[in-house]
């Protein structure tokens, strides 16, 4: 492949051992997280789907204004 998905995002140590993590392997494992934490908020009636959908769309809106070069 060889894509900047392949490239090294981080590495990782622990004691003598090292591991190197892709972008894409580090991607996948914050959107693995990100869903099994929705799903658990939503089976235990901590949050609506709604109510998440609508905090998304707030998060959205506030960090990612457009740029007002002037």
């Amino acid at each position: 492949m060889g894509g900047i998905d392949d490239d090294v995002a981080l590495k990782i140590v622990m004691g003598e051992k090292e591991k190197e993590v892709s972008y894409r392997e580090l991607c996948l494992s914050n959107n693995l997280s990100q869903e099994a934490l929705v799903s658990l908020l939503v089976k235990k009636k901590l949050i609506e789907p709604k109510e998440l959908l609508e905090e998304i769309k707030r998060v959205k809106e506030e960090r990612y204004r457009p740029r007002s070069d002037g």
